[in-house]
């Protein structure tokens, strides 16, 4: 084995077994080699390598760091555990209300049925059930889409959903663009499928049309991947107009979309999905984890007519599709208001929430929509994504570093998002005070 290699390996135990701990910054390349009798080069290939391997982050003119995210890239993961309390997870984000449990037990007891159970334990094709098809079309004329069933496929949750669009419009080497700051599960399906995810230029409204066709012309654009209503993670919603012109855009392309509505529900300004303004080329991905709960889900997909058989072929390979029982829950689900409830009782939860995060981090910039259930740190200097990540583990508290989300690993935000939906107001707010407080340097 090379000699740089041998020395990784030791500087990579040190980090796992915690004896260098996330944020913690290396010695200068120079002050290393003369530390370990090495030449420059070598030194400079053990930070290297040690990059590669996913264990330190380093950027010109700051520094090489241990990264406070786990050595296999999943955001989120730290090296080592705060000790003492359990710790404050404002990584997940799965929304519960109170009485959530005792709204959906009801529609389940005729599922009970030794009649019901057998057929809901059956398995269920890509395209779902007459009935869940219907079901969820009325769900979607709510929010400005008309469909027709036909058109409607079912995947076990959003994820898969995702997957299975883009596995079918996309070959391994096609170029999909995405907004710069984007969804880290779609980073680790383009990985895994092959595809090279290009960042597109936005402002304040979203991507801009002219950014989409400048980088079809460099090379051709295989899809675009987009966040239209409450973008994971600054929560922007793109108005109308800029809808309309990025609807134009991709009919002149010909481009086809994956378009994520996740958190649309949330959003009660009433604009229209891409989906509604170009129906032949928009591939329309939403599920009812959000809305309903992650343990029991069901993700769909509304799909151009000419490309339903392609996705469906592609939820059937991948091993995506829907269970039969969760389908018959979320027809009972949508079909007696319980899911209604929920999605109003929800919207009143993240507003209340959004109130602690603007009142406990009142002269930060944060950005952030009442609405929604997550909010984007930018974080005051001289704190970096990675270190204020690692610094409030310490306190027993996880935020989501910004470089989970960007596409381009040369241009890293110092920002964290902070998820607002997994732990009760009261812990929620208790954890917004002690990161102002490491923010500001000081212990609370």
């Amino acid at each position: 084995m090379d000699d740089y290699r041998r020395i990784a390996d030791r500087i990579a135990a040190d980090i796992t077994g915690g004896r260098l701990r996330p944020g913690q910054r290396l010695p200068p390349q120079r002050a290393f080699a003369r530390r370990h009798g090495i030449a420059p080069s070598t030194a400079g290939r053990v930070y290297a390598e040690l990059v590669r391997r996913g264990l330190v982050v380093g950027e010109v003119g700051r520094g090489t760091f241990v990264r406070a995210t786990a050595p296999d890239g999943q955001p989120g993961i730290a090296l080592t555990e705060a000790a003492g309390a359990p710790l404050v997870n404002l990584e997940l984000n799965y929304p519960s209300v109170p009485g959530q449990a005792e709204l959906l037990a009801p529609a389940l007891a005729s599922l009970l049925r030794p009649d019901a159970l057998g057929q809901a334990l059956r398995p269920a094709p890509a395209a779902g059930t007459p009935a869940a098809r219907e079901a969820v079309a009325a769900l979607l004329a709510h929010s400005g889409l008309r469909t027709g069933p036909e058109r409607i496929l079912f995947t076990g949750n959003a994820r898969q959903a995702i997957a299975a669009t883009l596995a079918a419009l996309v070959r391994p080497g096609g170029r999909v663009g995405v907004e710069p700051l984007t969804y880290p599960l779609v980073k680790e399906i383009a990985a895994r499928l092959g595809l090279v995810l290009v960042p597109l230029a936005t402002d304040v409204e979203g991507p801009l049309p002219e950014a989409v066709a400048a980088a079809h012309r460099s090379a051709p654009l295989s899809a675009l991947y987009l966040q239209p209503a409450l973008h994971n993670p600054t929560s922007r919603t793109i108005g109308a107009g800029r809808l309309r012109e990025l609807a134009d855009c991709v009919h002149r392309l010909g481009t086809p979309v994956v378009e994520d509505r996740i958190w649309a529900f949330l959003d009660t300004g009433g604009t229209p999905p891409l989906a509604a303004l170009a129906p032949g080329l928009v591939h329309l991905v939403d599920s009812l984890s959000k809305r309903v709960a992650p343990g029991l889900t069901v993700g769909f997909a509304v799909v151009p007519d000419d490309r339903v058989e392609a996705v469906a072929r592609a939820v059937r390979s991948g091993g995506w599709s829907a269970g039969s029982f969760a389908l018959e829950a979320a027809v009972r689900w949508l079909g007696d208001g319980t899911v209604e409830r929920l999605v109003a009782a929800k919207r009143k939860d993240a507003r209340r929430r959004q109130r602690l995060v603007a009142e406990k981090l009142a002269g930060f910039a944060v950005r952030s929509d009442p609405a929604a259930y997550f909010a984007w740190w930018e974080l005051p200097a001289p704190w970096r994504a990675d270190t204020f990540t690692a610094a409030a583990r310490t306190h027993g508290i996880a935020v989501t570093p910004g470089t989970a989300f960007c596409v381009d690993p040369s241009r890293t935000p110092d920002a964290v998002r902070l998820g607002l939906g997994s732990v009760s107001e009261a812990r929620l707010g208790h954890a917004l005070e002690t990161l102002a407080g490491v923010a500001r340097g000081g212990r609370v």
